[in-house]
Formats: structure tokens, C-alpha cells, sequence
């Protein structure tokens, strides 16, 4: 099939900035692509051919959208797949596949998959419903502290907390969800597998996540991780031994924790492009979003090593702030060698809403991440 300029036709689930960053990539190869948000003000909306405005989760809407393209794929999970299984029946192409979507989708099912394929994670208890979890506590089944985490449409550090006491479960959503053992870690870390339609496999270096200790977000993403060889090699081999029992098409991003011991247990998973290979873009001989495209289309993936150590600062909403955004001081950061930064298209800020990030390479990871300090002490992103 001829993808480039030519009548095929690209349907990307999910209109935000993951999706704006995949169309750097079909503008590139001249892709026609069409995109589905509920939102009017959708970052995607000024970069593809078409673009609708509909529910992600609405059955008739997604299937009515799917319908009139050649390729289906998602910058985000939470979507319909009752209606993505259907165009799968009618013969449409959705990457990465109803049946991953469905193993990933729901935390709890996603957990036991990793039980279930001798995948390390952290142990954890199943819940229907929250409110069962004050009857596990007081029977033993449980004890403080833990992680509590919705089943289902958490994100950004939605949906997961940590429970130190009965009053920390009070107002919690009461849906399904699961309370995992709170692992005393060393280092968040992350590894993105790309699998295209033929079966072929490639890795991108270790990374190392720095998290906000209050918003629960990524602040600062790594590359390369700073831990030993032997410990980057078995977050590696879990990756894509992962990959492997999943058998998605396209990108998975894999988050996991080094523990005190150096053992590697998989947080969760991503089947996508993902906050932590946004560095990609300027480190990488190929990003993640041309990695994807390359997948999901069937063409030979690309080298996925490293140009130069980068660092991603996360530009994030500053907390005493709603509105019309303002990125105070930016200016500064244009001054300084090697420092790039990707504004998503986002109108309006409020406290912790991902707004933009800042790639920074450099010769030297450690002298990156100094300057990353120094990006993140001087953006502000307020309102008018």
C-alpha cells in the first residue's frame, strides 16, 4: 500500500499533545490523517486534514469515525473498544489491537497479566468496589501503607494514592481498584519497546524519571538512566519480554521501579507514545512518534540509540494558577545551547495541567540535567 501522498488515510483516538507530536511525523511523510478529541481547542486540531469533534468513549462515534479510515490507532487508552472491536470485525486495522487495549485498559486486569506471564510487579489485592477495602484492613487481608489505584481512566497521577490510614481512603472514588504493596524504591526508570506488523523488535535505552512529590507527575526524564549496566540490562530484558507475551503493534512504554535491592518490578504500561521518550525528539537518531508510525505501517523500525545524553523537563501548570496561559520568562531559556522547548497548544492553564516540555541535550547527562534545574527554576507557566 502506498501511505504517502496518496488517499490513505491515518486515524489517531485522541487529540492532545501526544497526538499533535505524532503529526510532526505524518506531515513529514505527507500522511493524510484524520482525529477525533472531544475538545474544540484539541492541540492536534491545527496540524491534521481532518479533524472531528465526538466522545472517545461513545460506541457510535468511534465506530462512525473508524469506518472512513484505513488505519486506526491512539494517543490515548481510554477509548471505546466495544466499537473498535466491531471495526476490527468489519476488517479495519486498529494498532495496537482491541485485545492489548483490553489487557491494559483496566489497572487490575493489566496486574494480572504480569501474574499471570511471570512479569515482577508489585503485589497487590483486587477490589470491586473501594469501600471493601476498610473490611480487608480490619481482617488482616491488608495493611497500611499502600497504593490505592482506579482500575480504570487514571492518568498523570489521577487516580492513585497513597494510603496511609483509614481517613486517606475517605474520599477516594468508590469504583473498582486495586491496593498495591508500597515499594521502598531506589529510582523510577522506564524502557519504550517498539513492535511492528511483522514481529520485529527494538528498545530504546534506560531512562530515569523524577517525580513531583506532590502532583505525582514526571518533573524530569533522563536519558541515559543513571543506575549500573546490569541493572539498565534487566529492566531491558523485562521490557521486552513484555512486549513479547503482549504482542502489541506500534509502542510500549514500560514504567517500572528499581528497588533497594536492584530488582526491577513493572509499574504499569503505556501503549503508545508516552511522557517518558518525549527526549527522543532531539536525543534520538529516530523518535518516538516516527518509531510508532514506522511500526504500525509494517517499515523497518529505526535505530532508536542515542545522539547525546537529553534530559525532558515537563512545563506544568503552576499550582496558584487558572486561565489564559502565560509562559513567564521563556525568552531566558532560548539563550542557552541545546535547549529546546515544545509548547502544546493548550489555551488554558490550571495547577499541574501538562502545558509544554523542554528537551535539553548535552555531551554529558549530568551537565543536562544542571541545565534542566536551571530551565525549571525559570519558566513559570501562570496565567493572565
Amino acid at each position: 500500500m502506498n501511505f504517502f501522498s496518496s488517499d490513505f488515510k491515518l486515524g489517531i483516538l485522541g487529540g492532545g499533545q501526544l497526538g499533535k507530536m505524532l503529526l510532526y511525523e505524518t506531515r513529514k511523510f505527507d500522511i493524510y490523517t484524520k482525529v477525533l478529541d472531544p475538545s474544540p481547542e484539541a492541540p492536534c486540531k491545527i496540524a491534521c486534514n481532518e479533524f472531528v469533534q465526538g466522545s472517545l468513549m461513545d460506541f457510535d462515534v468511534v465506530y462512525n469515525f473508524g469506518k472512513d479510515v484505513d488505519l486506526l490507532t491512539i494517543e490515548i487508552e481510554n477509548v471505546n473498544l466495544d466499537a473498535l472491536e466491531k471495526l476490527e470485525g468489519i476488517g479495519k486495522t486498529v494498532y495496537p489491537s482491541t485485545r492489548v487495549l483490553r489487557t491494559i485498559q483496566n489497572k487490575a486486569k493489566q496486574k494480572l497479566f504480569y501474574i499471570d506471564n511471570q512479569i515482577p510487579t508489585a503485589p497487590f489485592s483486587r477490589f470491586a468496589y473501594t469501600s471493601e477495602i476498610k473490611d480487608s484492613v480490619a481482617h488482616g487481608g491488608i495493611a497500611f501503607p499502600f497504593v490505592w489505584k482506579s482500575a480504570q481512566f487514571g492518568y498523570d497521577g489521577q487516580g492513585v494514592k497513597i494510603v496511609r490510614s483509614l481517613n486517606d481512603l475517605e474520599n477516594l472514588p468508590n469504583v473498582e481498584c486495586i491496593a498495591e504493596d508500597l515499594i521502598p524504591f531506589k529510582n523510577e526508570l522506564a524502557v519504550i519497546v517498539s513492535r511492528n506488523v511483522q514481529g520485529e523488535v527494538i528498545d530504546y535505552p534506560v531512562v530515569e524519571m523524577e517525580f513531583h512529590p506532590e502532583a505525582n507527575q514526571v518533573e524530569y526524564v533522563l536519558c541515559p538512566a543513571r543506575i549500573d549496566n546490569k541493572v539498565a540490562a534487566k529492566a531491558r530484558k523485562i521490557a521486552l519480554m513484555l512486549s513479547e507475551k503482549l504482542q502489541h503493534v506500534g509502542l510500549l512504554a514500560v514504567e517500572m521501579f528499581q528497588t533497594s535491592e536492584d530488582e526491577i518490578l513493572v509499574n504499569e504500561v503505556a501503549p503508545r507514545p508516552h511522557n517518558s521518550g518525549h527526549y527522543s525528539i532531539e536525543a534520538s537518531y529516530t523518535n518516538q512518534f516516527e518509531q510508532h508510525l514506522r511500526a504500525i505501517l509494517g517499515f523497518p523500525l529505526g535505530c532508536s540509540e542515542s545522539k547525546l545524553a537529553g534530559v525532558m523537563v515537563n512545563l506544568v501548570g503552576d499550582e496558584k494558577y487558572t486561565g489564559e496561559v502565560v509562559y513567564q520568562n521563556i525568552e531566558e531559556i532560548f539563550k542557552l545551547s541545546g535547549v529546546t522547548p515544545h509548547i502544546y497548544g493548550k489555551k488554558e492553564t490550571r495547577p499541574f495541567r501538562k502545558m509544554g516540555h523542554v528537551t535539553i541535550i548535552h555531551d554529558d547527562i549530568n551537565e543536562a540535567r544542571k541545565i534542566a534545574e536551571k530551565v525549571k527554576k525559570t519558566i513559570r507557566v501562570i496565567s493572565k
